[in-house]
């Protein structure tokens, strides 16, 4: 299925994945170059999908001249492996190892979960859920990016268009904002009716040694959002979003609420990250521990942040304790 807005040129296609989101939208951004915005998942039905919708709109693979990635998610990068090498991907620095499937960084990526792991109390059982990355990552591709990209630069091509960083959801996201017009074409960064998870990642610099908190990455990412005179935000699933101030408002309203529900479960005694994850998803954290932690610890490090807890780090395993009032 798809949704043309004729006066910007911008073409939204709806891509079959494998995982629990369902569709992702990917776009085409007819331009002074025929850009590709997010490539879907690596999977036969996604390619089929997307030559079908893209012939319905008069075009074909060939016809893509380069491809932005928003972040390296693989349901967002997997058909970069359908396209020829001779197609330029653009995208953020970050999104390097993901894309390359670098075994050093997916074997350090392994290790920086195991010691997190431990440093949040879970339980030693759930140790193999570290690989489900790897799982994943059948579904990613395995390609360079012949050019990065930073805040505030333009795109060749893409006249008019400048790029936002937009880190949380991902530490390589990006967003692509139109000034004259004031479309984003947001990826994951902002969704109409579900709120995207925070995701824990390594530090994508080997010299930075502090874990992101995307929690609180994500929160300044999509406040940013309310001083930009946006009309509409092409979202990397689901349904555009209008009223985009409005929502953004009711989204950091509604994470606050989260931590609050977190900080009154400290305030009964002190947990580790694993406790209050068991506590906040108590029939779901076993079957997809990955994002239930990453919920639970972004609201803990929101809470850190408001100074309404501390952590106790004496130990290898750390406790959240509640501030007295």
């Amino acid at each position: 299925m798809k949704q043309i807005t004729q006066g910007n040129q911008v073409f939204k296609l709806e891509i079959p994945t494998p995982f629990p989101v369902g569709d992702v939208n990917v776009y085409v951004i007819k331009g002074d170059c025929l850009t590709l915005v997010d490539a879907g998942p690596k999977t036969e039905e996604a390619w089929l999908a997307f030559q079908h919708q893209l012939k319905e709109i008069g075009y074909t693979p060939q016809d893509i001249e380069q491809i932005v990635v928003t972040h390296h998610h693989p349901d967002h990068v997997g058909m970069l492996d359908y396209f020829s090498d001779e197609v330029p991907v653009i995208g953020h620095f970050f999104n390097t190892p993901w894309l390359k499937k670098d075994q050093q960084f997916i074997v350090r990526h392994a290790t920086f979960f195991e010691k997190l792991f431990i440093e949040f109390g879970v339980d030693k059982k759930f140790i193999p859920y570290i690989n489900q990355l790897k799982n994943t990552l059948d579904f990613s591709c395995e390609r360079d990016l012949k050019y990065f990209i930073r805040e505030g630069e333009e795109i060749n091509g893409l006249f008019g268009w400048r790029i936002l960083e937009t880190p949380g959801h991902a530490q390589s996201h990006i967003a692509l904002y139109e000034e004259s017009t004031g479309i984003l074409i947001g990826g994951d960064l902002l969704l109409k009716h579900i709120s995207p998870n925070p995701l824990l990642e390594p530090p994508m610099t080997k010299d930075v040694c502090e874990r992101p908190r995307p929690q609180l990455q994500l929160n300044q990412s999509i406040s940013r959002l309310l001083d930009l005179p946006i009309s509409l935000v092409y979202a990397g699933h689901g349904e555009n979003i209008d009223e985009v101030h409005k929502l953004i408002a009711y989204r950091l309203k509604q994470q606050s609420e989260r931590a609050e529900l977190v900080r009154s479960f400290l305030a009964v005694k002190p947990l580790t990250a694993f406790q209050a994850c068991q506590t906040l998803f108590p029939t779901i954290y076993h079957k997809q521990l990955i994002l239930t932690i990453s919920e639970t610890v972004g609201q803990l490090d929101y809470l850190v942040e408001m100074e309404q807890i501390i952590v106790d780090t004496s130990l290898d395993t750390h406790r959240y304790i509640a501030n007295e009032c």
